[in-house]
């Protein structure tokens, strides 16, 4: 039998990276899709993926990477994000726009293509990259709130559509920092979100029985406040 095939749409080198290779140990073949691509060639030829170049946020960019892809994915994550912070009257208008369109606009796209794939193979998971922006709105991040609220509702409304049509779909809140080179964590309390470990529960979601299905789970470090 085949590989089953994985989209991580929105690679970079942390959260995604994580989840590359983590589904290239259980046996996915794996695509994996930027904006920049020269910046995943290395983790691409560590994980066997194929690379592919995409601005999920255009319509046609996105038609276009589900076109190449060999076959029907049987998972696709959404990781893609945008944000820009500032007082509300002096946001830019088009950056506003722009962290929209890249936060929930575009996970719509992917979502469109990959559940028309998923619904003629009988099945498959999707599931969005949210965060706490998503569930409660920050002080000077209102555009970023917008878009996570969105995607946030996005993902609710497909899992109540595309759920009882074998389809599941899932939004995983990251409510807390996550450790990255450029972010170490020095309190030598596991005291921010370990990609590996957050990596760990989308493929607990992959793995759940449709008797259980998980629609939204949060994940946060032990000493995160609420």
């Amino acid at each position: 039998m085949s590989k089953p095939l994985a989209l991580i749409v929105g690679v970079g080198d942390g959260l995604s990276a994580s989840l590359a290779r983590l589904m290239a140990r259980e046996g996915y073949t794996l695509a994996l899709a930027a904006r920049n691509t020269a910046k995943i060639a290395a983790l691409a030829a560590d994980t066997g993926a194929t690379v592919h170049a995409c601005d999920a946020s255009d319509p046609a960019s996105v038609a276009g990477l589900f076109a190449a892809l060999p076959s029907t994915p049987t998972v696709v994550i959404y990781n893609p994000s945008y944000r820009v912070r500032g007082a509300l009257i002096d946001l830019d208008a088009a950056e506003v726009k722009k962290t929209i369109e890249v936060c929930a606009f575009g996970a719509f796209l992917v979502a469109q293509h990959a559940a028309r794939g998923m619904l003629a193979a009988g099945g498959g998971t999707i599931i969005f990259t949210g965060a706490s922006a998503g569930v409660k709105g920050y002080a000077k991040s209102a555009p970023f709130a917008m878009g996570k609220f969105a995607l946030r509702g996005l993902a609710q409304s497909m899992a109540r559509e595309l759920h009882p049509q074998g389809v599941h779909v899932a939004h995983v809140v990251i409510d807390g920092g996550i450790k990255s080179a450029r972010r170490p964590d020095d309190s030598g309390r596991d005291a921010m979100l370990d990609p590996d470990a957050i990596a760990e529960n989308y493929m607990h979601l992959i793995h759940q029985p449709r008797s259980s299905w998980s629609w939204e789970i949060e994940v946060r470090p032990w000493v995160e406040t609420f």
